[in-house]
């Protein structure tokens, strides 16, 4: 199935705030615990960099991760960034540690920083022109940045987005439901990830490759 583009920030208020009231515990938590699996247990991360992080909870999570971490999220929609500082209203504790900016990518709005961790979930599949993701990554990586990026892998067929939408979304709005079938039929599969790595120099990254959940996962450090 060929690729089919989907707008590049969700900037509709019904839209976004369906979207961020709906949980997402279990699977942002199995992101979270697949990096844990993934990259040793001593990590130690003081500079955290999440780009695309909409509404910010994968943002929190890492911030409650690593309790020392300085954490900037970027989004380039307003009313994602919106919601995020609202949340972070009621995580007072973190004030201090999250900073969420509104910025296109690639972007000198970033804060120059070196960074420990760069993370970017489900964000790749939105951008029309994927190089901006692995040219972000870049421009804001030192030797010894991780990486770690995960985001939907495309299916073969409409027929099986659609049974993927029924399947793991049964209970959520029309619009969200929709909004997940538009996503996966926007997203790439692994193999086009790994031509795009090859193509920006990031092919020393590994792509791991989740069938089950049919998701893919980049991680690695930078060299």
């Amino acid at each position: 199935m060929e690729r089919v583009l989907e707008p590049e920030l969700m900037d509709d208020p019904l839209k976004a705030k369906a979207y961020a009231s709906s949980d997402y515990e279990e699977s942002h938590q199995q992101v979270v615990n697949l990096f844990d699996s993934l990259f040793t247990k001593d990590t130690i991360c003081h500079e955290i960099l999440d780009l695309g992080c909409g509404p910010g909870d994968i943002t929190f999570r890492f911030a409650k991760k690593f309790p020392k971490a300085k954490i900037s999220g970027i989004d380039g929609s307003d009313e994602m960034i919106s919601l995020a500082n609202q949340q972070l209203q009621n995580e007072l504790d973190l004030s201090e540690r999250l900073d969420f900016i509104k910025a296109y990518i690639p972007s000198e709005q970033i804060p120059s920083k070196p960074y420990d961790l760069i993370v970017s979930t489900c964000f790749l599949h939105h951008l029309h022109d994927p190089s901006g993701l692995w040219q972000s990554i870049i421009s804001n990586s030192t030797a010894g940045t991780k990486i770690f990026v995960v985001d939907l892998w495309r299916p073969e067929s409409k027929d099986i987005a659609q049974w993927m939408v029924d399947e793991f979304t049964p209970n959520e709005p029309e619009l969200l439901q929709q909004d997940f079938y538009n996503s996966l039929l926007a997203s790439f599969t692994p193999d086009e990830v790994k031509e795009q790595l090859k193509q920006a120099g990031l092919d020393g990254l590994t792509v791991y490759e989740n069938k089950e959940m049919m998701v893919y996962f980049v991680y690695g450090e930078v060299v």
